[in-house]
């Protein structure tokens, strides 16, 4: 077996190995169609590794010698296709089923050139080159610009620029007189040793955005309150962090909730109906809060909202909308239900005292509750020395 042919036999197993990743891959990601496509376009490409031995041993070389040819393109418009659907370009199936059909239009010209014209290697492998091009443009001209993107694209620009290399080698080397010569030409070495490095890389590389996908999703569910649908402590207090650190006016504040008695409606109706409550708030945070605020839920009733460029008047006016809408939230069958919160809010003083907003805040929620609930106080800052002063609002 000559070095072309155990270059394809490698090739074929690495595409099926990464075929095999994708497919599992697909079971955890949210990314479900875009791992199959890529599994089910890397196993197609990996096909054509068996039809060029295929096409070396076979009495009968021209049939393997179109499936070698048809696998390739078809297994790069997969995985055009995947790409295309996760940074969220336009692909149809019909533009799909076009560039398949093109490319094997392209491959017919190349049946009737002969093999020694410079061209020859440019018409066989310019389809490749256009699909994998265009899927690195898709990346570019998403809206996702993470490192991770960016590295994709480049590799993806590599991967379709090497068979514009691969044509010019075609063009010195020679690919062969026929297509049964090429697997013992020197070209077809080269052209393998390279196609195995590239399917690594480009393999690696997709499985790599997959997985980061996954594990920021993970991330996301960890820092996030099943019950309410919002941040829970922690991920609540690193979302407050990124939102101090922005760019803006250096005006923020806090309002922290307390759903009143909370406990006695666990007693009266049971902990199911507790559930319910708090789902219900939180849809209400959800629905009311402006765009950039930072929901939470940080204890069993106990619910923050960080309101990033606000002052501490705009951040009373929504604790006041919110502490009326909570009278609002009702439950089918249990007209009894009555749920109030009461509320503190807190302006941030500086960019480093978010703890000190939070302690403000907190004494003004228990100012609030204190003073009779379904309240809002608000902490105010004062020069000198540095400690607040509670002042009810309604």
């Amino acid at each position: 077996m000559s070095a072309a042919a155990i270059f394809l036999v490698v090739n074929f197993f690495i595409g099926l190995c990464f075929s095999a990743v994708f497919a599992v891959v697909s079971i955890y990601s949210r990314w479900r169609s875009v791992a199959l496509l890529f599994s089910a376009g890397l196993f197609i490409a990996s096909l054509t590794m068996l039809s060029e031995l295929g096409v070396a041993y076979a009495e009968h070389p021209g049939p393997w010698a179109m499936a070698a040819y048809g696998s390739v393109l078809a297994g790069l418009v997969l995985l055009h296709w995947g790409v295309s659907v996760l940074y969220d370009r336009p692909f149809p199936k019909w533009f799909a089923m076009a560039t398949f059909l093109f490319g094997m239009m392209a491959y017919t010209v190349v049946l009737d050139l002969p093999r020694s014209w410079w061209g020859y290697g440019f018409v066989y492998q310019g389809p490749y080159a256009l699909v994998t091009l265009s899927a690195a443009m898709n990346v570019f001209l998403s809206e996702r610009r993470t490192m991770m993107d960016r590295a994709l694209a480049i590799v993806l620009v590599l991967s379709g620029g090497h068979f514009l290399v691969k044509a010019a080698l075609a063009a010195v080397l020679g690919p062969g007189s026929t297509p049964s010569a090429y697997v013992s030409t020197n070209y077809a070495v080269i052209s393998q040793s390279i196609t195995a490095v590239l399917i690594v890389a480009v393999g690696l590389m997709l499985l790599a955005v997959l997985t980061l996908d996954i594990m920021a999703v993970e991330r996301g569910r960890a820092e996030r309150d099943s019950l309410s649908g919002l941040a829970n402590r922690g991920g609540f207090e690193k979302a407050v962090k990124r939102a101090v650190s922005r760019p803006g006016n250096g005006q923020h504040a806090v309002i922290m909730c307390d759903l009143d008695h909370f406990k006695s409606i666990n007693d009266t109706y049971g902990h199911h109906v507790g559930d319910m409550v708090i789902e219900r708030f939180g849809e209400l945070l959800r629905s009311s809060a402006p765009q950039g605020a930072v929901l939470g839920r940080i204890g069993g009733e106990e619910f923050a909202v960080f309101l990033p460029n606000a002052t501490v008047e705009v951040a009373v006016l929504f604790a006041q909308a919110l502490r009326a809408g909570t009278t609002t939230i009702s439950l089918a069958g249990l007209p009894t239900l009555k749920v109030t919160g009461s509320f503190g809010v807190a302006p941030l003083a500086a960019r480093d005292e978010t703890e000190q907003m939070f302690r403000q805040a907190d004494m003004a929620l228990y100012e609030a509750k204190r003073s009779g609930r379904n309240r809002v106080c608000q902490a105010e800052q004062q020069q000198a020395p540095r400690q607040s002063h509670l002042r009810p609002v309604n």
